[in-house]
């Protein structure tokens, strides 16, 4: 069962489409609940919502494997995307890899802070959830912004799920962040990288897998559950990502069974 909601973003001074996931069950029954919480809201739960026509398809995964978890998908703001999921303006390996410099980036603290300070004291105090069992999850640029809420906040974000990261976008602060966070309350990161996330740009291929391999390495070093897995072939689309959410819910599947 899906509810959609809006939230007012006031730094951003918008409002923002909330899309929330409860179980089969959570009306027939007391229990509380983990949260997972994932960005690209729009991409997760439905093929009619998403961008480009093809989304994760998660209601419908959730629904046949009846998973005790709520999810929490937040809508992109599609112009302010890189921006947002960015917490910094991208830097000097982000041209190595695009061949240009940019000036986005910069806001990801905001919608961090959105998450912790607004999102999630509402929806811990709508619905009934396990407050301290609460996971993120994240593609691409999501996957930069989820890694850096766990090292902003890693006594609420204890459980990570990144698919394709583009950390590269900042690669050099992020990599400082993780070497000076204290990752102890973390209990486990899955990060994820294809072969092929730019196609036959053999070069790109290379520096992304690159990239994640570098935050991979530091992570192992910080907290004792990370894995990391490379996926030949595997492009940057929600075709590919769509056929990893098994992969995801495993790994994080104590927690949902």
């Amino acid at each position: 069962m899906l509810e959609i909601i809006s939230l007012y973003i006031a730094s951003f001074e918008e409002e923002r489409r909330i899309r929330i996931y409860l179980p089969k069950n959570y009306t027939n029954k007391k229990q509380s609940y983990p949260v997972l919480y994932m960005h690209d809201g729009q991409n997760v739960f439905q093929d009619h919502d998403a961008i480009g026509g093809t989304s994760l398809n998660l209601e419908h995964y959730l629904d046949k494997n009846e998973l005790n978890v709520i999810v929490v998908g937040i809508d992109q703001n599609s112009e302010e995307r890189i921006n947002e999921y960015c917490p910094w303006i991208t830097g000097e390996y982000s041209k190595k890899i695009t061949g240009h410099n940019s000036y986005e980036g910069g806001k990801g603290k905001l919608y961090v802070d959105f998450i912790v300070n607004h999102l999630k004291p509402y929806i811990d105090n709508k619905y009934r959830t396990l407050k301290e069992h609460t996971a993120l999850a994240g593609i691409s640029l999501g996957g930069l912004i989820s890694i850096y809420a766990m090292c902003r906040y890693p006594q609420v974000f204890r459980n990570i799920a990144v698919f394709s990261s583009a950390f590269y976008r900042n690669q050099e602060e992020l990599e400082t962040l993780i070497r000076d966070s204290d990752l102890s309350f973390i209990e486990r990161v899955y990060v994820d990288c294809g072969t092929k996330e730019a196609g036959d740009e053999e070069i790109i291929n290379k520096e992304f897998l690159a990239s994640n391999n570098a935050i991979y390495d530091l992570l192992k070093e910080k907290t004792s559950n990370v894995k990391l897995k490379t996926i030949i072939d595997a492009e940057h689309n929600y075709l590919s990502f769509r056929e990893r959410v098994p992969e995801l819910l495993a790994f994080l599947h104590k927690k949902y069974s």
